[in-house]
């Protein structure tokens, strides 16, 4: 994996700790509704390896996925990558969404590396 200053693997490991946590809202609230969740819940569960995987592979964290279950949250994860791009293509210049986005896509970058190391 490359290399990635203490500071940064912070940030990114929020910023995907707050991608979790979005989609756990969203999966509450629609439960809540009883609409379809099925594809929030696709997503939570591979953030999630996703935010475990990065945590190990920088702090050394337990991380005990089945190979089938890492292999799926890489193909889901790296799925949400372009629709993250498109918005940050949209975002506007030096505003606090298109850090965001910025971080939620290196995020997701980092954690696609993390999961192709297990």
């Amino acid at each position: 994996m490359k290399a990635v200053s203490p500071e940064r693997q912070t940030l990114l490991i929020k910023s995907m700790q707050s991608t979790l946590s979005k989609l756990e809202h969203a999966y509450e609230n629609m439960i809540e509704k009883g609409t379809n969740a099925s594809l929030v819940k696709k997503r939570l569960d591979a953030v999630k390896i996703a935010l475990d995987s990065l945590k190990n592979a920088w702090h050394g964290a337990e991380f005990s996925y089945e190979k089938e279950n890492i292999l799926e949250a890489r193909k889901v994860i790296t799925g949400i990558l372009p629709s993250v791009e498109k918005q940050y293509g949209h975002a506007k210049e030096g505003s606090p969404q298109k850090t965001l986005l910025e971080r939620r896509i290196a995020s997701i970058e980092a954690a696609i590396e993390a999961l192709d190391a297990h």
